[in-house]
């Protein structure tokens, strides 16, 4: 019986994790529930699963928790982000399954790497900020770390006893290709493109996602935080990892070796699929995802993405060129981009200036400590902000 702490428990990598958890009750006990603020769904968690803590960041949304629990209840109900890095070092917490998008998942991240917990990473935000102290964490905790996004999962898969952070060209690793769905937008113009929707830029043709990973998706910005994710778990330079259209989303990514062969993960575009994994690892488990039927799909097709209309993918690679906090910046750019739009105060046209102006403009620092890479954030979130603004 593995104690999970599952951080972003409403969420959609939550609901994919609690149904592995619900199909494998004999394996998992639920230690710790984390999310934002969604007490209405939290609440659900905790009656169904009854965790020992739940916490909830925003402090008046744990007071109401709190209230509808009960004190005489099995859950004790914390508040806060200082109580979120707590709760994932506690000794009953074998594995931490890292789903808080963006960067408010990276010091959890960071407390649970440090800690020596297995870590399983869906916030790829986490090693876009801050790569390689969080790799450091990694190193000095002891920690085992298993990534969950899908395309990154699927090259982990493919690469048979490896451990993160180690040079995969060690392992006769010439290149790593991570697919790409092309998202709601892959055969529509730039100029269609400039004007579309919240609704119309969520509504992802394969996956099932949350709204600031869908727009993400959808400008191919996802895409290229996958790049810098990987760069760091696979320890490849950028010229290693390339980017391939695949709009059927049954080859989740693949690795090419020195010898010639590329061994490539398949599976249906259903998250269950790497979290099953990675809490099972090195075992495997069932999923509850349907099986796949090549037959049926009959067609796997691929392409080089459109770097003209999807400029997004180059600014990660120029981020990742520029080492440093320049990925800080881009993130925590995009972010704040991602979040006008979807408030409706930003056309999705100007999603990718709003981040390469707040790149070109702020110079790269070194991020050596955690105090660097924040400042670099907030910076970054000032100028962007006033951008969108302007």
């Amino acid at each position: 019986m593995r104690g999970i702490a599952l951080l972003g428990a409403t969420g959609s990598i939550g609901d994919s994790t609690l149904a592995i958890m619900a199909l494998h009750p004999d394996r998992y006990r639920l230690q710790v529930a984390a999310a934002r603020r969604n007490v209405a769904r939290m609440l659900e968690i905790c009656r169904q699963f009854q965790p020992p803590l739940a916490v909830l960041t925003e402090p008046a949304a744990a007071a109401q928790l709190a209230a509808a629990l009960g004190r005489d209840g099995p859950t004790r109900v914390l508040a806060g982000s200082e109580a979120l890095k707590q709760v994932v070092c506690a000794p009953e917490v074998d594995l931490v399954v890292a789903g808080i998008v963006g960067a408010a998942g990276l010091e959890s991240s960071l407390a649970a790497a440090g800690a020596g917990k297995t870590l399983a990473l869906a916030n790829k935000e986490a090693l876009v900020m801050a790569g390689g102290l969080f790799m450091e964490a990694v190193r000095q905790g002891g920690a085992t770390l298993i990534p969950i996004d899908s395309e990154t999962n699927a090259m982990f898969q493919c690469l048979p006893a490896y451990r993160c952070g180690e040079p995969a060209a060690e392992r006769g690793v010439r290149r790593l290709l991570l697919t790409a769905s092309g998202g709601p937008f892959l055969r529509v113009s730039a100029a269609q493109m400039a004007n579309a929707t919240p609704q119309q830029a969520c509504a992802h043709p394969r996956w099932v996602m949350g709204r600031k990973i869908s727009v993400d998706s959808a400008t191919l910005m996802n895409k290229g935080l996958e790049v810098i994710e990987s760069a760091w778990l696979f320890n490849l330079p950028a010229t290693a990892i390339e980017v391939v259209v695949h709009p059927q989303s049954v080859v989740h990514s693949l690795v090419e070796y020195n010898d010639g062969s590329v061994l490539a993960q398949l599976a249906t575009a259903d998250m269950r699929v790497p979290i099953a994994h990675a809490l099972a690892w090195p075992q495997r488990q069932a999923s509850g995802a349907t099986m796949l039927d090549l037959v049926s799909i009959g067609q796997l097709d691929f392409e080089a993405p459109d770097r003209t209309r999807f400029p997004c993918l180059d600014l990660a690679y120029q981020a990742l060129a520029g080492g440093g906090t320049a990925s800080t910046v881009l993130n925590a750019a995009n972010e704040v981009a991602v979040d006008a739009f979807l408030n409706g105060r930003l056309a999705f046209g100007r999603i990718a200036d709003i981040v390469r102006g707040t790149l070109d403009t702020l110079p790269s620092e070194p991020a050596d400590s955690l105090d660097r890479v924040l400042a670099a954030d907030a910076a970054a979130r000032r100028l962007a902000g006033a951008r969108v603004n302007a």
